[in-house]
């Protein structure tokens, strides 16, 4: 297998990884704006935070994007992920956002 073909499969991944993910946080969001809290958020909730430690584990990038690197010099924000380039490049603070926004909306529904 190339290299081309070696990072295009890390990219499917990766991708694939980033929406669960996404879909996490914007479900924990969903739960805390509806107030439909169940066991299933505070899973979420989990996956998110191990996610969280992983970045933190590797200096706040992605394994995935460390694997990218050994096939392609990094170009562009979104070299390793099929994500526009805004979006990659601003993915960790949009996202760290919305789930701080969904653990205060989560947080609220349980305790008040």
């Amino acid at each position: 297998m190339t290299n081309a073909e070696k990072l295009f499969w890390i990219k499917v991944l990766h991708t694939i990884i980033w929406a669960f993910f996404a879909g996490l946080v914007f479900y924990i969001l969903y739960a805390g704006l509806v107030d439909q809290v169940t066991t299933f958020t505070y899973v979420a909730i989990g996956f998110v935070l191990l996610e969280a430690a992983t970045l933190l584990v590797f200096s706040w990038k992605c394994p995935l994007t460390i694997v990218a690197e050994r096939y392609s010099a990094p170009v562009a924000d979104n070299f390793d992920i099929f994500l526009p380039e805004w979006l990659a490049r601003h993915n960790k603070s949009i996202f760290t956002t919305l789930f701080v926004i969904g653990l205060l909306l989560v947080g609220w529904r349980t305790w008040f």
